[in-house]
């Protein structure tokens, strides 16, 4: 029963995906002649908040009940089961780097993210609201 009622995770309808641009960490060079090197430009990360209920209302708990995220990538908005995961994440982690997938994203292009929630006996959630980015 908990199985069907995966599909429909209710904390990861709400999921707001958001990108964020992170900070190379880099310290601001001291004052004098010393050049300046050129800024590394912030990557993209998508960050997530992960589901904390299944639809029933049941307590879901991601590292016991969760075999990870699947992050979806494309070119227009709409998402559907034809559409194949670019990557995946650990139920123990909420953000991904988009510069770590296997195929390189062209700058100036939007694109749209969208993640799906996975069970570990494989049920998916609906994906997330499409968010827009692109690569300065």
């Amino acid at each position: 029963m908990r199985q069907m009622n995966a599909l429909k995770l209710v904390a990861l309808a709400a999921l707001g995906v958001l990108l964020s641009a992170c900070s190379n960490g880099a310290i601001p060079p001291a004052p004098g002649p010393t050049p300046t090197p050129a800024p590394t430009p912030p990557s993209k990360t998508v960050v997530w908040a992960a589901p904390q209920y299944f639809a029933d209302n049941t307590p879901l708990v991601a590292s016991r009940d969760l075999k990870g995220f699947e992050i979806y990538i494309k070119q227009d908005s709409s998402f559907g089961p034809a559409d194949n995961p670019v990557a995946t994440a650990s139920p123990l982690v909420n953000r991904y780097n988009l510069s770590n997938i296997s195929f390189p994203l062209s700058k100036g292009v939007t694109y749209y993210v969208s993640l799906r929630a996975v069970t570990k006996e494989g049920v998916k959630s609906d994906f997330s609201p499409a968010a827009p980015f692109s690569l300065p």
